[in-house]
This record gives C-alpha cells, sequence and structure tokens, in this order.
C-alpha cells in the first residue's frame, strides 16, 4: 500500500474521470436500471440501450469504459515517471514499469478464475486488467525511451495502428478469406486459439487476446501525449487552453476513426484500430471537460470529490466486487428499510444502499490514505 502522488502531481479530474467510468460497472448501471422501471422516463431508458455492449461491429457508450481506462492510465504516466527519469533514474523506472505490467496480469487472472489452481486448460488467462497491464507497460516503456523526444510517440502511434490494420486486413484464419472479420475468420482470434494458453472466454475468440494488446497500446500512447500536454506550465499554455486543445484533439480523432471505420469496422472484440483512434476522441473529449470543469473553473470540485473516492483505489474496487459480497451487506443494512416500499421503490433503495456501502468503504480507505497502488 502506497499513498498517492504529491497534490501538486495529481489532477482531480483524473481521478474523477476514472471514477466515473468505474461508477457504471460498480453500481450505476444498476441504479440507472431501478430508477427507469420506477420512474419510466424516457431518457433514462435511453441511456440504458447505451449500456449494453455491442455484439460485434459498432459502438455503444458501455464499449467505451475499458478503453478509457486505459486512456487515463496513459495520461497519469508523464506525472508519475518524468521526475525520476530526468533524474537518471530510467532503470529503475523499467524495472518498476515491467513489475506492475505483470502484476496487474496476474490480478486480471486472480480475477478470471480465483485463487485455485483448476488446471490450465481450464483457467482463462486473457482478462481486463491483464489487456491494461500489458499495453500500458508497452506504452511506458516506448515513453521512457522517448520522453526527451515525445514527438516520436506519434511514429509509434501511427506504426502500431496502421500495422495492425495491415495484419488483420491481409491476415486470417485457415479456410477463410484475407480480412476476414468474423468471429471465427479473424487473424487475431486465429493467434489466440494457437497460441493463448488454457480457455477462450467465447471458445473459439477472446476479446482480451494476445494480438489486440497491440493496437490497445494506441489508447495508452494516446493518453500518454494528452497527459504531457496537461503537464505543460501555465505560462506555456493556459488551463483553458489546454482544455480547448484535449477537446479539438478529441473531435479530430473522432473524425479520423469513424472515416477509418468504413474499411476497417469499430469493433472492441478486436480492438481494430478505428476503435482506438474513436474511443480515444470520446476519452479526450471527456477529459477536456472533467479539466475545464473541475481543475480550471472549479465549478465541480464537490462532483470531483465524489467519483474521485472511487478513481483513487480504481483497482481495488474492481477486485473486491469479485471477492466482497457488498449485496450481502447491503440487503442486511437497507433490507428492512426496502420491504416496507413498493417493488419498484425498494429496488431503487437496495441497489442505491449496496453502491453505498461500497463507496463509504473506499471513501474510509482514502480518509486513512490507504491505496491499493501496483
Amino acid at each position: 500500500m502506497e499513498t498517492p502522488a504529491p497534490k501538486s502531481e495529481r489532477l482531480l479530474s483524473l481521478d474523477a474521470l476514472r471514477g466515473f467510468d468505474l461508477f457504471w460497472i460498480v453500481g450505476g448501471h444498476g441504479i440507472l436500471v431501478a430508477l427507469f422501471k420506477l420512474t419510466e422516463w424516457g431518457w433514462l431508458g435511453a441511456i440504458d440501450t447505451q449500456l449494453k455492449h455491442v455484439d460485434w461491429n459498432g459502438f455503444q457508450a458501455y464499449d467505451l469504459i475499458f478503453p478509457l481506462f486505459l486512456f487515463m492510465a496513459g495520461v497519469s504516466t508523464p506525472y508519475s515517471l518524468t521526475r525520476r527519469l530526468t533524474e537518471g533514474a530510467r532503470s529503475e523506472v523499467i524495472r518498476k514499469v515491467i513489475q506492475r505490467g505483470l502484476i496487474l496480469v496476474l490480478l486480471g487472472i486472480i480475477y478470471n478464475n480465483g485463487l485455485q489452481w483448476k488446471g490450465l486448460e481450464n483457467m482463462r488467462l486473457g482478462s481486463v486488467l491483464g489487456r491494461i497491464g500489458l499495453a500500458g507497460m508497452f506504452a511506458q516503456l516506448i515513453f521512457v525511451f522517448n520522453y526527451e523526444t515525445p514527438k516520436r510517440l506519434w511514429t509509434w502511434l501511427a506504426g502500431i495502428l496502421l500495422g495492425y490494420w495491415a495484419v488483420m486486413s491481409f491476415g486470417h484464419a485457415p479456410g477463410f478469406a484475407a480480412g476476414d472479420l468474423t468471429m471465427e475468420g479473424n487473424f487475431a482470434s486465429y493467434v489466440d486459439r494457437l497460441l493463448l494458453p488454457g480457455k477462450l472466454h467465447k471458445g473459439i475468440h477472446d476479446p482480451e487476446g494476445l494480438l489486440a494488446v497491440l493496437p490497445a497500446i494506441g489508447n495508452a500512447l494516446l493518453g500518454i501525449l494528452a497527459g504531457l500536454w496537461l503537464r505543460r506550465s501555465s505560462e506555456e499554455a493556459s488551463g483553458d487552453r489546454k482544455a480547448a486543445g484535449l477537446a479539438l484533439a478529441g473531435l479530430a480523432l473522432l473524425a479520423v476513426g469513424g472515416l477509418w471505420s468504413t474499411v476497417f469496422p469499430l469493433n472492441k472484440n478486436l480492438w481494430t484500430s478505428s476503435f482506438v483512434l474513436w474511443t480515444c476522441g470520446w476519452s479526450s473529449l471527456l477529459l477536456a471537460s472533467f479539466y475545464w470543469l473541475i481543475d480550471v473553473r472549479g465549478w465541480l470540485k464537490a462532483f470531483g470529490a465524489f467519483f474521485a473516492v472511487i478513481g483513487m483505489n480504481s483497482v481495488l474496487i474492481y477486485m473486491s466486487g469479485k471477492f466482497l459480497n457488498f449485496d450481502f451487506t447491503g440487503q442486511a443494512i437497507f433490507g428492512g428499510l426496502a420491504r416496507a416500499f413498493p417493488p419498484a421503490v425498494a429496488s431503487v433503495i437496495l441497489v442505491t444502499g449496496i453502491f453505498a456501502v461500497k463507496w463509504l468503504l473506499f471513501w474510509f480507505l482514502q480518509r486513512q490514505k490507504i491505496f491499493l497502488k501496483v
């Protein structure tokens, strides 16, 4: 357990956006569904339709949660590594970057399989945390070796995304045509069936497989570039200018990603290059909004502090959902109250109460300065 970076090196907006991102998978979606059933308000239903993954090609808001988190891991990189790099501690930084990446891979395996050995053939090795760990690790290593000439990051980004596009356009599984992007016929799924030990999430395909780590590096690299922009001094760029720059970059990424999707479809399962640019476009727009409203204007400090409770302990709250029974505690505390109301109201009370239990636990940990920092 370590305390976070000093306040001067930490953006409240980044912690808040990370927490807002996680909110939808640790309670937010359940609260929204319960409220929709109670009120039948159309706008809640419209949001709910966006909180589901697309089966294959396409994009909905729920598909942004994972790549947004990876983008934000990139944003934090210049804040966490630059000082040590300028002090000449590159070997130590490399060791810690690799160590963090491998720990996240291990935590992902534990999240999928629990603390038990089921036999390799019965274990799923691909994971959300593993993808974040590996993609983030490679992006940070690229940054470590290029931090004095950050423009080279754009070259790396272009090479990675174009290279993945070429591989997926000309590669294919045996028996399928070149460039086949179906679940069974695409080259990434074939590589996973060939090389990834254990069981795949969907039998013939794993959405957190090996080859798609490559384009995911692009999300982290674009996050690093955003972090470098935000870390500029106020003499180089005002807060308003930084927010505007992020917003313009977001719009440009959406435009390029949208155009690319006409020949290389948006696909979270395959993590296509167009998907990288599209999700980084939305990520940049969200970061611009949070940064401007919270850190520049200071209008939503309380809003930011609420979500930062989740965002500052993101790995721990993600893992805790697998191993701690918050539902039992929430039912024990709020079940009696809920039974006094009609079912639709009771559902709102229970899902909100369960989330409150989680939030209060992590608020307490924050107050005690207890953070799980991998």
